[in-house]
């Protein structure tokens, strides 16, 4: 069973996700601020976080920042605030995705089975290769030649995604369905982002363009674009 914390200093809206979470099928447990929500992550063995941004006595973007010096948990941001620089912030952090209040019980559940979907299945390749990055599923670690990538959970699946189809150009809307799942309902400017997180980390710092952008198309990955 996927445990699941939630760091939320509103006592009503996190045992409503709680009870929700449970009738999903997961295991959940929740805390009200943010020292307990930096403890309980460090010490829990949890596999997604749904972290608020407005806690006491530690805010979620401290949180987030102390947490991935340590882990590389899956995060879901809950916030009251909409602006564009506040989700930005927290994927720069390291978050994998986030959710603006108020939200439906649905979203949730879908933006959770997204962050929570991506593990090799019995007899799938579990290391996969492209030109000097190394990719591997299990371990969730990816190389380029014997250099760890820094990456976050969700940068580490979408690596994965364009490593399995290396060479194919893939759309927006197909990325979205793929990596988040169809039933994502955020906005497909949210791939570009990660593909620049991604650029920075292994084009930009390595010199090797492996990710391609295809106008009007989509992105393409691989090695060798020829």
């Amino acid at each position: 069973m996927k445990k699941i914390l939630v760091v939320e200093d509103e006592i009503n809206i996190a045992r409503m996700i709680q009870l929700e979470l449970c009738q999903e099928g997961y295991e959940c447990s929740c805390v009200y601020d943010g020292e307990a929500g930096l403890s309980a992550a460090l010490s829990g063995d949890y596999d997604l976080i749904l972290l608020d941004i407005m806690l006491p006595k530690m805010d979620g973007f401290t949180l987030l920042s102390k947490l991935r010096q340590k882990s590389r948990v899956g995060v879901i941001m809950l916030t009251a605030r909409g602006e564009i620089d506040d989700r930005v912030q927290g994927l720069d952090l390291g978050a994998d995705d986030y959710l603006t209040k108020p939200f439906s019980m649905r979203e949730l559940a879908a933006r959770v089975r997204a962050a929570l979907r991506h593990r090799p299945e019995a007899g799938e390749e579990t290391v996969l290769q492209n030109g000097d990055i190394r990719a591997d599923r299990l371990a969730c670690r990816a190389y380029y030649k014997d250099e760890e990538l820094i990456l976050t959970r969700k940068e580490f699946e979408l690596l994965i995604y364009f490593m399995e189809h290396s060479g194919a150009v893939c759309s927006r809307d197909k990325i979205i369905r793929d990596v988040w799942g169809y039933d994502y309902m955020g906005d497909t400017n949210l791939i570009d982002v990660y593909i620049r997180y991604l650029r920075a980390k292994i084009d930009d710092r390595y010199g090797v363009p492996y990710f391609r952008t295809v106008r009007g198309l989509g992105y393409a990955f691989g090695a060798d674009h020829e």
